[in-house]
């Protein structure tokens, strides 16, 4: 859809232990859906700073834009400042805006903890809150624009401040590509007896993509599709239907 890749982590044991159920992961897809991008990959992690700092100096490395919610606040167990830090061989250092907008927020009550929400990579830019006004940080490596934005894990902070990311930074790469979705539903389809049919789809139209979505209860079916170009897509669902029909399965198209 964009030549645009962008990536999320979702930070917290929280999560990873089922104390909280993950609110990030469907809404980043819904936000960036809105503005004609796709989300290439996501990953869950720990609050363990070693695994972070690994993740981190990895991505930082590409030219991946990155979403990484959650760890960013001041207790002990937030560990995602540092490691951002770490991995892009930087100090902490507290942020001048970000400082003033908790002590607008907190007034004396910013210190002496709160205020260390503002204690960001050297060199990070400020990313405004609009509900606490305690900033996320945008970094990247040196000398190179920042590809990584550090956000809350509160979902009613984070996502807009998702979105002010996108529409601030990144709007010229929205719509870029035009981009269609169509499949259909095999009644009693046996996915191993589309195989055939699907590799001979990404043959015949190596730009688009093919996707199978087997479904056993309460009864079976397979939702067999394509995505990419509208034109593509268009023929290529001709081919799947006629390819369906020729094995003998019943389908409806998916409205």
């Amino acid at each position: 859809m964009s030549d645009l890749n962008v990536g999320i982590y979702i930070i917290g044991d929280e999560i990873l232990s089922g104390k909280r159920e993950d609110k990030h992961l469907s809404q980043a897809i819904q936000i960036l859906k809105a503005r004609g991008l796709t989300l290439s990959w996501a990953q869950y992690l720990a609050d363990e700073p070693e695994r972070l700092v690994t993740s981190f100096k990895r991505s930082f490395n590409t030219s991946d834009i990155v979403f990484s919610f959650g760890g960013i606040g001041a207790t002990p167990d937030d560990y995602t400042r540092q490691a951002a830090a770490d991995a892009l061989n930087v100090p902490l250092a507290r942020h001048k805006a970000a400082v003033a907008e908790i002590e607008a927020q907190f007034g004396e009550a910013a210190y002496p903890k709160r205020v260390l929400m503002a204690e960001f990579p050297a060199g990070a830019d400020l990313i405004p809150n609009p509900v606490n006004r305690v900033a996320g940080f945008a970094a990247g490596l040196k000398g190179q624009k920042p590809n990584h934005y550090f956000l809350p894990g509160f979902p009613q902070m984070a996502h807009p401040m998702m979105e002010w990311v996108l529409d601030t930074h990144y709007s010229h790469h929205f719509h870029k590509t035009e981009y269609l979705e169509k499949s259909i539903i095999i009644a009693d389809g046996v996915e191993s007896q589309l195989i055939d049919l699907m590799k001979q789809i990404l043959t015949d139209y190596p730009s688009i993509k093919v996707f199978s979505l087997p479904k056993l209860k309460p009864n079976r079916q397979v939702e067999l599709g394509v995505k990419g170009v509208p034109d593509l897509v268009d023929k290529a669902m001709q081919d799947i239907k006629a390819g369906v029909s020729s094995i003998g399965f019943a389908w409806v198209d998916v409205v």
